[in-house]
């Protein structure tokens, strides 16, 4: 059986394992592949819907996690949801809580029944099931709602990722079947739940729960999870071969986490279709911005004093039409946060961008030897 009818993937066209497809949700079509700008508690950060619009994205992420302890998901509801809330109209994606699993592991304790969390606002503590995470994204309201799932960190032994790799498969049962109850106990948004594949580096790991997911039934996408979690970047091409080769073609498989310039053509490569990352932002907020000719610059670089130059003369963004490099430094420089808007601006349209040249290059089978060419140019420059 498929999870939901109202969510397809059309593959356009292929050059090898980079795919072009359309991804249809309640609130629109994704071109794909696609970046996903983060708006962890509702909002991408510094910037308004409009200009996160603007930058060509058509969907985005909110973490379920940090939106139930504020201000609480019943009070999203009870607001309108998720898209009403933040004034956001296109698709959104929440994830479930798992990646916090990861990054709060000193505040958390994992049980078979879920997640004990120690709130990283007041010390309070709240368990996080299975079932109560498809009921607070139920609550949200997003179009895709992520399963929870147990993520072990970079380096973990084979016998840990084992275990989070059994536990991930119980749990996604579990959301499972809390999300058919809950979709049949009234009326509520149409939702995709999408299992996370974890299993780290491990190639027959990876493999045996991509097997294992498949054999539960049909799913509308699959999340790719455990990557990007301190395990070296090289280990992480091997993985996005194993599933390339395991996954159904016709649907989309969300890299989570990933979003760098050069991983992010890199994933493409190997079959990925949505990304998210929050690399865009936080570089923006300590002063970095990528470009296609200079790699990854420090904004607060002396050598931009008197620079009247755009901040990169291939963007079309509003940063790079109507402001110079000179400009940009003062506002890093002085703190101000129109310098976080306006490099935000940019790192995501820089994203966007990578991604509707692939969706442009795949079709004419051009997008390999452009890609290749691209990244190592700007690892080059990057140093």
């Amino acid at each position: 059986m498929t999870v939901s009818g109202a969510f397809l993937h059309e593959v356009h066209a292929t050059e090898g394992s980079a795919r072009v497809g359309t991804f249809d949700t309640p609130h629109g079509p994704v071109e794909t592949p696609a970046f996903m700008p983060v708006g962890t508690l509702g909002a991408v950060k510094t910037l308004s819907p409009r200009e996160v619009s603007d930058s060509g994205a058509s969907m985005i992420l909110a973490n379920t996690y940090h939106l139930y302890l504020r201000p609480g998901s019943r009070a999203v509801r009870e607001l309108g949801g998720l898209h009403a809330f933040m004034r956001w109209d296109g698709p959104i994606l929440t994830d479930s809580g798992g990646y916090q699993v990861f990054s709060l592991a000193g505040i958390n304790e994992i049980r078979d029944d879920g997640v004990v969390f120690q709130s990283h606002i007041d010390g309070s503590s709240h368990l996080f099931t299975p079932e109560s995470v498809m009921e607070i994204q139920r609550e949200l309201g997003a179009d895709v709602v992520m399963a929870f799932d147990e993520c072990p960190p970079g380096g973990a032994s084979e016998e840990v990722v084992r275990r989070a790799n059994r536990r991930t498969l119980d749990w996604l049962a579990r959301c499972r079947q809390r999300l058919a109850e809950l979709r049949e106990g009234g009326e509520g948004p149409r939702q995709s739940l999408f299992p996370v594949l974890q299993g780290n580096v491990y190639p027959h790991l990876r493999r045996a729960q991509a097997r294992d997911v498949q054999a539960m039934g049909d799913w509308d996408g699959y999340g790719i999870g455990g990557l990007s979690v301190g395990e070296a970047k090289s280990d992480m091409w091997p993985v996005l071969e194993v599933l390339d080769s395991e996954l159904p073609r016709g649907r989309p498989r969300y890299l989570m986490g990933v979003g760098y310039p050069d991983d992010f053509l890199e994933a493409i490569l190997r079959g990925c279709d949505l990304f998210d990352c929050v690399a865009p932002t936080r570089n923006a907020r300590h002063g970095t911005a990528w470009t296609s000719h200079e790699g990854q610059v420090n904004m607060k670089g002396a050598r931009f004093r008197m620079d009247t130059g755009p901040l990169d003369p291939t963007c079309d963004c509003y940063a790079c039409t109507d402001f110079d490099r000179a400009y940009i430094r003062h506002l890093t420089v002085a703190g101000e946060a129109f310098a976080h808007r306006l490099l935000s601006i940019h790192n995501i349209r820089f994203l966007v961008r990578l991604a509707e040249e692939a969706r442009r290059r795949i079709p004419l089978g051009e997008f390999t030897s452009w890609s290749r060419a691209w990244v190592e140019r700007y690892r080059e420059a990057r140093g």
